[in-house]
């Protein structure tokens, strides 16, 4: 055998091992409530990934027949992904209140079942793309109840800031889950032969500047003026800086994780045609910024941090920029001239 040949690694860290070695470096303070919690997700996550890969064979691909809440037509992997998220957290009896993008009301955990967290899920964010194959993926959040709560709608309606944990699952040539619970942001891989989340990007640090700008151009004639200087001033930079290179898939999953792991900036405003932005806060916007930050970058809607935004409703949306430090901080000079 040649010398140089390397054996593969025999310590594998799985994410069940990451999460309960975080546990336990908590000591005594720790219940294992989030642990479990967080092994429920993992498994929903292996089971979306298996039914996205086999959606063409298993007739999974196309429209269920019925819109969600958001108004948009609802395909049959959507649901069925909703359904598998909603009965493993329920039956993990950690969670007392659901919300899901798919559902208009919140899911209040029946008394038998229910736990001290809530979590709040996009079951699969992108799923206009399932058709194309383009890379969808799953993103959650998690709360705990409020003190001497039993689990409410005021439970989830909490600054982002007080999130424990967030993260997301992206399906496509791999399922890649990207966790955080407060502790930094670790990413790991599906390995389908262990049936394992094996960590690969741990500490994941997103650069301080990226190259890469990543937003909706053909929603350009409906943008505010902050936001169309700024892309002006990274498209033609002067004192010749190079240009940044423009890279858009359209899910949200698949943009944010190239910009966690090669910088630049993300996205979504608010504009004259949606006048509160299309992403949603509680799902979307939050577990995001929360990963944003805990990687080193910064989230914000132009004007406020995201993190620090108090819900009013569990569907309510908000504008979304986030990404490396430097390019947001760029970006946010354009709101303070207005």
């Amino acid at each position: 055998m040649a010398e140089d040949t390397q054996m593969p690694s025999t310590d594998i860290v799985t994410l069940t091992r990451h999460i309960l070695a975080q546990q336990i470096r908590l000591g005594p303070a720790a219940t294992g409530d989030l642990t479990l919690l967080l092994n429920a997700i993992q498994v929903t996550s292996k089971f979306i990934a298996t039914n996205v890969r086999k959606a063409r064979l298993i007739n999974l691909v196309g429209l269920a027949g019925e819109t969600n809440v958001q108004g948009e037509e609802q395909k049959k992997l959507d649901v069925l992904s909703n359904d598998i998220m909603v009965n493993a957290l329920r039956a993990s009896g950690k969670t007392a209140v659901l919300v899901s993008e798919e559902l208009d009301e919140a899911i209040i955990i029946e008394k038998r079942l229910r736990g001290k967290y809530c979590v709040v899920f996009d079951p699969l964010d992108g799923s206009s793309n399932i058709d194309a194959g383009v890379n969808i993926g799953t993103i959650f959040g998690i709360y705990k109840l409020k003190e001497g709560s039993e689990g409410t709608i005021n439970d989830v309606l909490q600054p982002g800031k007080d999130m424990v944990a967030a993260g997301y699952t992206m399906y496509g040539s791999s399922a890649n889950l990207v966790l955080t619970t407060g502790q930094g942001v670790n990413g790991y891989t599906l390995d389908n032969a262990l049936g394992e989340f094996i960590l690969t990007h741990p500490d994941i640090k997103i650069p301080q500047r990226g190259k890469i700008y990543s937003f909706n151009e053909g929603n350009s004639m409906y943008f505010h003026e902050p936001v169309i200087k700024y892309l002006e001033s990274i498209k033609y930079p002067k004192s010749g800086k190079a240009p940044y290179s423009a890279r858009y898939i359209g899910s949200m999953v698949a943009d944010v994780h190239r910009t966690l792991l090669y910088g630049g900036i993300f996205g979504y405003p608010n504009d004259k045609k949606t006048k509160t932005g299309k992403l949603r806060l509680l799902y979307e916007a939050f577990p995001m910024a929360m990963l944003t930050e805990q990687a080193g970058g910064v989230a914000t809607t132009g004007t406020q941090r995201i993190l620090d935004i108090v819900p009013t409703e569990i569907h309510q949306r908000c504008p979304v920029f986030l990404g490396s430090k430097e390019d947001v901080e760029d970006l946010k000079a354009f709101y303070k001239e207005e």
